[in-house]
This record gives structure tokens, sequence and C-alpha cells, in this order.
């Protein structure tokens, strides 16, 4: 086998509980993700804050998670992948509760951190312990395909669960939720998910993990302060620029980098790398100009609000596991075609949004970009999960979710910096932009399904090194 496992009989006979403990995990991380954005305006008008601290309360915790995700699949390829889950869970229980008692938006945030922390945990390693858990390719992308679709469909929901929570118990609810849904996947974890780790774990990069936290976390500051500070200061371009560059020339010259550089030649990797910012931008612009759009510029309650993007969650649900079986049968190309032809049909339907746009056409669009959410993510993940040795899973899932994370910041960023200032008035215009780079989002799917495997995936071989494919 690829890895070593200990408590062999379980993740045989037990494999699919496992798959579902793992999803159970990523659930809470993808609803923690979306579920604030429905609270943001409530959690506003407590704390007293405007839309750039709301913007820091999203973004922190995706931020983290950015910066962090490669380093814990390593992390948990060495020590014990079992081990660091358990760690992560904990860690976003604590956390969680600390953003449900936050007395200010200071306080908000720096918890928000801690949840990324945790989370940085749970979702590259989740998808390794599947992966190494599941062998077969077609089951595996079938896997997959289910893993995808419980985080699919936890992110479009968290729209329509924090709407819920919010008008009957208030934004601090929207935190207080996932602390049973964690112990629960705590427990379950110590009795069935097996201890297992990479033969050859790699060593740490931790001035490649420092560049990588400046580089994201000094791009997505750059898009919430420029609106504030003025976009003509040459020092954040400058510091940016220096992160990455700095960081291309560590990870070229370490033996053992945080990234592999060398991976990014191969088009199918680099196309689900880039796949993975644009979905994750594309979704959060649409999460966020929805939120303030709904309930500011047409006055609707957190919960009626959460209930009109009801058809997005629907259709991301219900597309995920049909997108991992046609990745399982046929490849990933048709499944991303169909991703990127709804993303770019639901950004044009709310491409000239006013503060009258009749309820139908919103349903629509709703179901258009929960359609291209649940092609999208099955696969994404399996052409990048394909592109690496299975003793690198924990790295593999690392890169995707690093990738998405960033694109779900980015959005964040953006979609903030579109209505900053805009009254309830002038949401739906100040909107515009947006939706168009939603459609835009769409075409680049479009561009990265020419490029991917056309057909379904084959076995994985586990003695071929990083970038030698």
């Amino acid at each position: 086998m690829d890895t070593v496992l200990l408590d062999l009989p379980k993740p045989v006979r037990h494999r699919r509980l496992v798959l579902a403990i793992c999803s159970m995990s990523l659930f809470v991380v993808g609803l923690d993700t979306t579920i604030v954005n429905v609270a943001l305006p409530s959690i506003g008008a407590g704390l007293g804050v405007g839309t750039r601290g709301l913007e820091w309360t999203v973004d922190a915790y995706t931020l983290v998670l950015a910066g962090l995700l490669i380093s814990s699949g390593a992390i948990a390829d060495r020590f014990g992948r079992r081990r660091v889950f358990q760690l992560g869970l904990v860690v976003f229980a604590v956390a969680s509760a600390a953003c449900a008692v936050a007395p200010s938006i200071e306080v908000l945030i720096a918890a928000r951190v801690l949840q990324g922390v945790g989370g940085s945990m749970l979702s590259p390693v989740a998808l390794a312990i599947v992966v190494n858990v599941i062998t077969d390719p077609k089951e595996r992308a079938q896997a997959i395909g289910v893993w995808a679709a419980v985080f699919g469909a936890s992110m479009a929901l968290g729209p329509v669960a924090g709407g819920l929570l919010v008008s009957g118990l208030g934004w601090r609810s929207v935190f207080w939720v996932s602390v049973p849904l964690i112990a629960a996947v705590l427990a379950l974890t110590v009795a069935y998910v097996p201890e297992s780790r990479s033969p050859s774990p790699r060593g740490i990069d931790v001035p490649g993990q420092l560049l990588l936290i400046a580089f994201v976390g000094g791009s997505v500051a750059l898009l919430i302060e420029g609106p504030h500070t003025g976009w003509d200061s040459p020092a954040g371009y400058v510091f940016v620029a220096a992160a990455l560059a700095g960081f291309v020339v560590t990870s070229l010259r370490r033996r053992e980098p945080l990234m592999d550089l060398r991976l990014f030649r191969r088009a199918p990797f680099t196309a689900a790398v880039l796949g993975a910012v644009v979905v994750f931008a594309g979704l959060n612009v649409t999460l966020l100009l929805s939120t303030l759009y709904l309930q500011h510029a047409r006055g609707l309650t957190p919960a009626a609000a959460g209930l009109v993007t009801l058809p997005m969650a629907v259709a991301a649900t219900v597309c995920a596991p049909l997108s991992g079986f046609l990745v399982g049968r046929s490849g990933p190309r048709l499944p991303l075609l169909l991703a990127g032809g709804f993303t770019v049909a639901g950004g044009l339907c709310l491409a000239t949004l006013t503060d009258h746009t009749v309820l139908a056409v919103l349903l629509a669009a709703y179901l258009c970009l929960g359609i291209g959410i649940g092609f999208a993510n099955a696969p994404i993940t399996n052409t990048a999960v394909a592109g690496l040795p299975a003793d690198r899973a924990g790295v593999a899932g690392g890169i995707t979710s690093t990738a998405r994370q960033f694109g779900a910041a980015i959005g964040v960023a953006v979609a903030g910096g579109l209505v900053a200032g805009a009254g309830p008035a002038g949401l739906a215009h100040a909107s515009r932009p947006g939706w168009v780079l939603v459609a835009g989002c769409g075409l680049l799917l479009l561009a990265v399904a020419r490029v991917s495997p056309s057909r379904r995936p084959a076995a994985v071989n586990s003695s071929a090194r990083p970038g030698s494919q």
C-alpha cells in the first residue's frame, strides 16, 4: 500500500463510514465559510462596524485557511492524519465558541483567525484520509464526488441556515451551531477513522510558509484596504510582488519546498488550481453581493434572504454527486463545461440587476449558479489529487484547498470593494460589475475544461516523483 495504516480492518470494512465522517467535517468547514455571510448585516449592527470590518470578519478565516492548508497537510503526512484531524476539530470548536461570545469586532476577528487554524487541519487531511482508504480509481472519483457534494452543499446551504438562525436566535447562533456537530465528528473519528501517515514525509518549509502567508494576506489586504486608502500607493504592490518573488525563489531552491512548483508544468494540474481559485472567487462574490442586496436593497429578513438563495443550495447538492459520477465514467471535461456554461448564464442573469428585478430572475440565476458550483468541485479536486503520488495526498489536498480559499478571500475583497460606500438605493447598480465578474469566472472555467483530461482517471503511480509526470 502507499501509506502506513494502523487498525487495518477498519479502513477496509468501514471505508464508506470513514468517507461520511470526513464529509461531516468538511460540511462544518464549508458551512462556517458561508453561514457568516448572511449574518453580516446583523453583526455590523450588533458590534457597530461597517463594510470594511465585516470583510475582515470573513477574510480573517479564509486567509488563515489559505496560508496554512499545505503545511497542515504535510504535518499530517508526517505525524499522523487522524491525530492532526482530531486536533483541528478541537481547535475549531474552541474558536467557534469564542466567536459566539465575542464582545467586539477585534475579538471576533481574532477568534476567526483561530477558526482558520483549526479549519486548516480538517479540509486537506480529510481528503487525504479518503484518498488513502478508497484506493480504486473509479470508486475514489465517486467518493470525491460525494466529498465535493457535501462541501459544495454546505457552502450553498450556509446562507439558508444562517438566515433562519439569525432571524430566530440572533447572529451569535451561527457560531454556536458548529460546536455540537464537531463533537459528534470527534467521537466518530476516535471510533472509526484509522491512523495513517506517509512513509516518506517531507520536511516543513518555514520560509516558504511565511512567504505564502505574506503573499496571500498582502494580496487580500490590498483589495480590502484599497478603496479606503487609495489605489495609487506603491507600497502594497511592492510588498505583494516581493513576497511572491521570494516564495518562488525559495521554492525552487529548497530540496523539499512547501509547494513543488514543478507540478505547474503539467497543464491539467495547473488548470485544476486555477479552476479552484475561479470557482470560489465567483461563489463568494455571489454570496456577499446577494446578502447585501437582498437584505439592504430589497429589505428582506435574513431568513427570507436565505430562502431566496435556496435554489443554489439544492442545485449544488444534486449536481455534485452527479459530477463525481461523470468524472469516474468519462473524465473531468464534461462536468467542467457544464459548470462553466451555467456559471456564465447565472452571472449574466444578474448583470443588469435593479432594485425591482423580478423574483423569477433571481431564482433562475441562483439555480444556474448552484448547478455551476455543483459540477465544478469534483473534477477540479479529482484532477489535482490524480496529479500527485498517493503518498502526497495531504499536500495534494492542501494545494487545491489553498487555491479555493485564496479565491474565496479574493471574492469577498472584490465584492466588498465594489459596494463600499454604496447605500441601499445604490447597491444594485454598484454590484453589477461583480455579476459580470462571476460570468467571467464561468468563461475561465470553460477555458480550464479545454486543457483538462477528457478520459476517466487512471490509477496513480505512487512511485512517481512530483513533477515527473
